[in-house]
């Protein structure tokens, strides 16, 4: 009986001790930067205006029918080098370092990470992209993610990009979802993300995970994170009215749960509404561990 009791304390300990995991996870072209990525210097230093750039770039995928992401890739190779300008892994870095943000953004993860702690939950913030891995990693808020999943090239003996590595398209961001799930964080990985593992087996569930976008290429993560019982939120520029329409959009088709400005300080929209899914992971969670011992 005595021994029974010391397991009994044993587990209320561990339960104590024991703690969710709650995975924010973002797109950045317009959900953390007002801009696309290459905007701010890559562009400027191959010549070329923002609307040529792209026109460009939907020109070679129009052309041949090809990805976006693959079109836009070529093209910033294929610029680079008319121009001289060696792609290494340390040039694309430089380029990140003058990504403008939204405001609040460079302090958005202490708060979130702070709000965490406070409520017995353990925070972990991941980036979705279709941009460029390289980039994201000279950005100023780069150390703040636990791994980056976007596009990124492929390098030669020289260090000089010479092919895509990954091309991350909107239905390809979604395999990442699943990765984070089950704590993989390789992406050439296809076993491992596809093997079957039981719910509560998974390092982080879908229920606890919160899902920020700002567009159509952000759906089917959206509505994965949604179907299995986490969060989405559409955010948009409040200086640009396209974008909140789009945000207003994917709400009324059910896409999302909630849509906010992307102001991330203390007093805006987008801290209450994460705050406050992090209380119900808690809530979920400690719910779920009292129905385990009544089992």
């Amino acid at each position: 009986m005595k021994l029974v009791c010391v397991m009994l304390q044993f587990f209320r300990i561990f339960v104590i001790m024991k703690k969710p995991i709650a995975a924010l996870i973002y797109d950045f072209d317009g959900t953390l930067s007002p801009g696309n990525m290459q905007e701010f210097g890559f562009i400027q230093a191959v010549g070329k205006t923002i609307p040529e750039f792209w026109t460009m770039s939907d020109d070679i995928a129009k052309g041949q029918d090809a990805s976006n992401v693959l079109a836009y890739m070529k093209l910033m190779f294929d610029e680079a080098k008319a121009n001289g300008i060696p792609l290494r892994r340390e040039n694309f870095q430089r380029f990140g370092k003058d990504i403008a943000l939204f405001p609040g953004v460079r302090e958005w993860f202490s708060l979130i990470n702070a709000y965490g702690r406070s409520r017995g939950v353990r925070i972990e913030h991941y980036i979705n992209s279709s941009g460029l891995k390289e980039i994201i990693e000279g950005s100023p808020v780069a150390k703040e993610f636990k791994h980056i999943f976007a596009g990124s090239f492929l390098y030669d003996e020289n260090g000089e990009a010479e092919w895509p590595g990954i091309a991350v398209d909107y239905t390809a961001k979604t395999q990442f979802l699943f990765k984070i799930s089950k704590g993989i964080f390789s992406s050439r990985d296809n076993k491992k993300v596809n093997s079957s593992v039981a719910e509560d087996k998974k390092r982080i569930p879908f229920s606890n995970m919160i899902y920020l976008g700002d567009g159509e290429t952000d759906v089917p993560c959206m509505k994965i994170v949604g179907m299995f019982g986490g969060n989405s939120i559409a955010v948009y520029n409040p200086e640009n009215d396209s974008k909140k329409s789009m945000a207003k959009k994917l709400l009324r088709q059910g896409r999302v749960k909630f849509i906010t400005p992307a102001v991330y300080t203390k007093d805006g929209m987008a801290y209450k509404v994460v705050c406050a899914i992090i209380d119900k992971i808690k809530a979920d969670f400690e719910l779920e561990q009292i129905a385990g011992t009544c089992k």
